[in-house]
């Protein structure tokens, strides 16, 4: 089951924020179709925000058609995101965690790392003709 991280003084929306952590988990096959997401009660006590937050971002996902709230029941994963299964991802992961070892160690902290990433990945992307779609930063 995922645990929400909320991060007050990042500048986004609390509801966005659990809309791209749910987003990322689904990319990363953390949550797969069927998994039942927490119940808005549990996300207020382990994050302290208002349930309606929770439940507005429940309903943006709804309507992205990723999960189903099913009333009585709780609010299930209709669909993933990732286009290949996590343990294609091992190599890739362990590249870019040893990556960020370097970075850390030449001084750059979590926001300059993030800024290089993402600068480096729409490099990549707008070479390659794919639509670049945001930050990742979840």
């Amino acid at each position: 089951m995922i645990t929400y991280q909320i991060e007050r003084r990042s500048g986004v929306a609390t509801y966005m924020q659990i809309v791209l952590q749910t987003r990322q988990a689904l990319r990363l096959g953390v949550l797969a179709p069927g998994d039942k997401l927490p119940t808005a009660k549990e996300v207020v006590e382990t994050a302290a925000i208002n349930p309606h937050t929770v439940l507005k971002a429940y309903r943006e996902l709804e309507r992205e058609g990723l999960v189903e709230l099913q009333p009585g029941r709780g609010t299930f994963v209709r669909r993933g995101l990732g286009t290949a299964g996590t343990a294609s991802h091992a190599p890739l992961r362990a590249e870019l965690t040893a990556w960020l070892h370097k970075a850390e160690e030449a001084g750059l902290d979590a926001e300059d790392t993030a800024a290089l990433f993402d600068a480096c990945r729409a490099e990549v992307f707008a070479a390659a003709g794919t639509p670049r779609t945001g930050p990742a930063r979840h």
